[in-house]
């Protein structure tokens, strides 16, 4: 099959990680793909030439490249809205099917002139695919749920070998709730036993939060890490990760923290129910009580066997329901559907 996948981006955030993942597993399959959009230094390190890269960094520039390559496509996938309304205008006289995938749990457009152009979109999209079945609940409309996929890990590191780190990996925005996490790891009382806590990302939080650090008496304990690449190799040396935000559409950080054994502390909302609560006993705590998350980080930290085993149960549920190969497979059947 010929897949022409496309996003109005130059950046590489989850959207784009979500695509060259899933690009890479449809050329493994047998497909030929290309990707439209993405930040190009970056996209082009995470598809290793499996797929061929055209830049797009605004609606124009998709469009041109969407009417150039959709020639020769059987499907187009569209990602996010404006990339959506791109698709839809270049395809204006084509029979070329488009399908869209949905990752976040709101409705399209984020002003009234957006909405109106999402909604006409809207008109041209074949099938309509949610990363979860949060998202799907969220966005109105028939959707397929296809759950994202992440690579598996071929060892296992064992709790003895972490260190005494307790990880947050997400931007520092108001809505990811990083409070919670660090007010957790504030009332754990791990700080005292010498764990420390560190936070991976960058945003306009941080000041504020650097401040409430102090007042948490945290401080000293705790690590500002700002942007990393690195944050595979920050997962495979912590004990635990922390994922505090409510209305995460899946969460492709813990689908990783799960693909290498780490032990996941999450909010009981949003796409955490369906990927650490997919997993018997998970540490699920209520939206916004950081008592409870602390309980459970504490609980964690005092067992290391605990550890090791709730880290084997998440990993072995990511190996088997949350994989690029399973993703590509389900994607397929959607594309074969609309053909």
């Amino acid at each position: 099959m010929r897949v022409l996948h496309a996003v109005r981006s130059d950046a590489f955030a989850g959207v784009e990680s979500h695509v060259a993942r899933l690009a890479c597993a449809q050329v493994a399959a047998g497909d030929e793909v290309v990707v439209i959009g993405g930040d190009p230094d970056r996209m082009a390190a995470a598809v290793e030439g499996a797929a061929r890269l055209v830049p797009a960094r605004t609606v124009a520039e998709v469009v041109r490249a969407v009417r150039h390559w959709q020639r020769g496509a059987d499907i187009v996938h569209a990602h996010m809205t404006a990339a959506e309304i791109a698709c839809a205008t270049a395809l204006l006289g084509s029979s070329t099917p488009l399908v869209v995938t949905r990752h976040f749990a709101r409705v399209r457009g984020s002003n009234p002139a957006s909405t109106l152009a999402a909604t006409a979109a809207a008109t041209r999209v074949s099938a309509q695919m949610a990363i979860s079945d949060y998202v799907a609940r969220s966005i109105g409309g028939v959707s397929t749920v296809i759950h994202p996929g992440v690579l598996s890990t071929a060892s296992t590191i064992p709790a003895s070998e972490r260190r005494p780190v307790v990880l947050v990996a997400q931007r520092l925005e108001a809505e990811k709730e990083t409070e919670v996490a660090m007010t957790a790891f504030a009332r754990s009382g791990l700080a005292g036993r010498g764990w420390r806590l560190e936070l991976a990302g960058g945003g306009a939080e941080r000041e504020r939060l650097e401040a409430l650090a102090g007042r948490l008496g945290i401080a000293p304990s705790t690590d500002f890490l700002g942007h990393r690449g690195d944050v595979t190799q920050l997962m495979r040396r912590a004990s635990v990760l922390l994922a505090p935000c409510r209305v995460e559409g899946l969460g492709l950080t813990v689908l990783e923290a799960m693909a290498e054994a780490l032990p996941v502390v999450a909010v009981a909302a949003g796409g955490h129910l369906e990927t650490v609560g997919s997993v018997p006993g998970a540490a699920l705590h209520p939206a916004g009580d950081a008592d409870a998350a602390g309980s459970l980080l504490a609980e964690l930290a005092r067992d290391p066997a605990a550890r090791d085993a709730y880290g084997a149960a998440l990993q072995r549920a990511q190996r088997e329901r949350f994989t690029p190969e399973h993703q590509a497979l389900e994607t397929a059947a959607v594309y074969r559907e609309v053909i």
